[in-house]
């Protein structure tokens, strides 16, 4: 319960009753970010759903959203412009990791992140309020779940959180991780959701070309990276869902 309760700690801003988190429980909250990346994709399109009865399903995406930037306080989203900004505007390891250090958003991150929230509230529009309600939640799961794939396939770089939870991780946030990422597809499935192959590939190939990519840049992953993957593999996957 320690865990779970870390989990959401870490990557909502929603009170969580129970006792305080400590830094080795985030570790083993890594298991559990599937579960707290669909909850929050289902209160996203949740308010999508509900702000189709009020407005055009246009301005109805702007509010949800914002909203679910509201829920995670724009972790991941801050971790893609510190991310784009350092890769971007660095040309050695230490410079990009210099970049990402810097709180200020530059050119790179601000143009990372139009591209980024224009593609979500796009992917809203065509989805639709009931399809938003079905594919949203999964996408966010497989997002969160590309977290624990990346933390057990490279070692941390630099000095901050990710490198102490890296040092506590074992494969068992990833094992984790991977059920509740099976049952979520599974309960898909049974809902009828489309396309579950072509998301689950997509998923692993972007994933697994950000190790690749990261290894050969870097030597590693960061709390910074760790958040820009999520991201690209959820805008990929919403690209993937919606292909003609």
């Amino acid at each position: 319960m320690r865990t779970l309760i870390a989990a959401f700690r870490f990557l909502t801003r929603l009170p969580v009753p129970g006792p305080d988190t400590r830094v080795e429980d985030i570790a083993g909250a890594v298991g559990w970010f599937p579960l707290v990346g669909g909850v929050v994709g289902l209160l996203t399109a949740g308010a999508f759903f509900l702000g189709c009865r009020v407005w055009s399903p246009s301005l109805a995406a702007v509010v949800a959203i914002s909203f679910g930037l509201l829920v995670t306080g724009g972790f991941h989203e801050d971790g893609l412009t510190d991310a784009t900004d350092g890769l971007g505007g660095g040309w050695t390891r230490e410079r990009v990791l210099e970049i990402m250090k810097d709180s200020r958003v530059g050119a790179y991150g601000s143009m990372a992140l139009w591209c980024l929230l224009a593609l979500r509230w796009a992917a809203l529009v065509d989805l639709g309020a009931r399809m938003a309600l079905l594919v949203l939640p999964l996408v966010y799961i497989w997002g969160r779940w590309s977290v624990s794939l990346v933390l057990w396939l490279l070692p941390p770089i630099g000095q901050g959180l990710a490198k102490e939870v890296h040092g506590q991780a074992t494969w068992k946030p990833l094992i984790h991780a991977s059920v509740l990422l099976a049952l979520a597809n599974a309960a898909a499935w049974k809902l009828g959701v489309p396309h579950l192959g072509r998301l689950a590939l997509t998923a692993l190939v972007v994933t697994l070309a950000w190790v690749g990519y990261l290894r050969h840049r870097l030597g590693g992953h960061s709390g910074d990276l760790l958040g820009a993957c999520t991201q690209i593999v959820e805008s990929t996957l919403l690209l993937a869902m919606l292909a003609r």
